[in-house]
């Protein structure tokens, strides 16, 4: 009775504010509401849904026409979860390093992983699985102490009231008939709350919303509701305009970007969700590399995986994991302990800075040895070590004239037998805050 009242509530309250008209906003997120965020530095996605029979990807390939609508639909017969074990689940994503999960509780295809009350199409009441599979996962993570994100599609291509359907068709448009988008919305942010209610999640990870603007969709009502229900919830940047994070997908920054806060979401082959066909893994150095790219360059890396429908995880999936967890923990002080690195041009590779800006961290590509080279930096160096063995190397500054203000050369000598199988990351120890010359070498 007292959901139902709560759901009640914050239906009433969309209901209201729907009729005002919300302009689309950049919102300023508070940094100590997003201070877990910026420290977690890396979370797993997974796509799990009727799509994870592997025969087709999630829900795009009926809305392009690659299959009929029908036919993809039928693919939830075959979503037993008859192996899933949300345990092992959680235990390998901790083993990972990651901070943070995301999981999609309804993709674009409208069917939910939680029993919703809001309609029928879920693994519970439409599924061979006959439950709600969302919820165990979610304590799972709480047990593991990982923060809970919750991706929800905003768009239905399967709810009769939503407009969109196929690429190139609609059942309607709103001009024509808003009580009809009226009704969607009912349903849409009914789901919202629920998931609101059962779950109070972490983070809330919307997709789907560039269908329509930020005062269709109702998204700082919907913006509203979240913080009404937790205000240190953080939202993704897909809410036209009401997130708090930008995320960009698949494609990797060449610079860093101009937001405070951000997180590539990237495949570990080239589907989101299991997919037959696709065996293009990524290796473990692959993902290692672009993950200490994001951390130089302050943001995060939200790296997904997608199970079969019978809940079990590809074994592909499972080694980059495990892998990904060797050296996140080895080298955990650079990644989790520390911020956003020096600028590009005083070292060739990814580097982070410990929070009191004392220790710089050089992240060596491949199997380097021999020298590398540090510019234009003013601090005294304390020592150099390689991060996870413990080993001290030796360093030299070249070209420092006394009486220039231009700092020299360091080469620091990196030995063979030292180095790490993925990616060797070196700790580097100065007197003194990080300080950086940043002329152009006139006296």
């Amino acid at each position: 009775m007292k959901r139902f009242v709560f759901y009640s509530a914050l239906l009433t309250l969309l209901t209201t504010h729907s009729l005002l008209v919300a302009q689309a906003q950049t919102i300023e997120p508070d940094s100590l509401r997003m201070q877990w965020f910026a420290d977690a530095k890396l979370g797993i996605f997974i796509h799990w849904g009727i799509y994870s029979t592997g025969k087709t990807s999630e829900s795009w390939a009926f809305h392009n026409k690659h299959i009929t609508h029908s036919d993809y639909m039928e693919q939830i017969d075959e979503f037993t979860a008859v192996n899933y074990n949300p345990a092992i689940w959680a235990d390998l994503i901790q083993k990972s390093g990651a901070r943070y999960a995301v999981i999609t509780c309804k993709h674009h295809d409208g069917v939910a992983l939680w029993d919703t009350k809001m309609n029928n199409l879920s693994t519970e009441k439409s599924s061979p699985a006959k439950r709600d599979v969302l919820s165990p996962f979610v304590d799972e993570l709480r047990k593991a102490g990982l923060k809970v994100g919750l991706y929800y599609s905003l768009i239905d291509w399967s709810y009769p009231d939503y407009p969109g359907f196929l690429k190139d068709s609609s059942r309607y448009t709103i001009a024509d008939d808003p009580m009809r988008w009226q009704r969607f919305l009912k349903f849409c942010h009914g789901q919202i709350a629920e998931l609101l209610g059962q779950y109070n999640p972490d983070l809330l990870w919307f997709d789907g919303d560039w269908e329509h603007s930020a005062e269709e969709w109702d998204a700082s009502g919907i913006r509203k509701m979240i913080l009404n229900n937790n205000p240190n919830t953080i939202i993704n940047g897909r809410l036209q305009g009401y997130g708090d994070y930008d995320t960009p997908e698949q494609n990797f920054p060449v610079s860093r970007p101009n937001l405070d806060y951000w997180e590539l979401c990237m495949t570990t082959n080239e589907s989101w969700g299991y997919y037959l066909g696709d065996t293009n893994f990524k290796t473990p150095y692959e993902i290692i590399s672009i993950f200490a790219d994001c951390i130089s360059m302050g943001g995060n890396l939200l790296l997904d995986i997608g199970p079969q429908s019978d809940g079990t995880i590809p074994r592909e999936q499972v080694e980059i994991l495990t892998e990904l967890g060797y050296w996140t923990h080895k080298h955990s002080e650079a990644i989790f302990e520390s911020r956003a690195g020096i600028s590009q041009g005083h070292f060739y590779g990814p580097t982070t800075i410990s929070q009191d800006s004392t220790t710089l961290y050089l992240f060596l590509q491949g199997h380097q040895c021999g020298n590398v080279i540090l510019k234009g930096l003013n601090n005294t160096i304390r020592s150099v070590e390689v991060l996870g063995n413990g080993t001290l190397l030796k360093h030299k500054v070249v070209g420092k004239i006394s009486w220039s203000k231009v700092p020299g050369l360091v080469y620091i000598d990196i030995p063979e037998g030292v180095q790490d199988k993925y990616m060797t990351v070196l700790k580097v120890t100065l007197e003194g805050p990080v300080s950086l010359y940043k002329g152009n070498g006139g006296l």
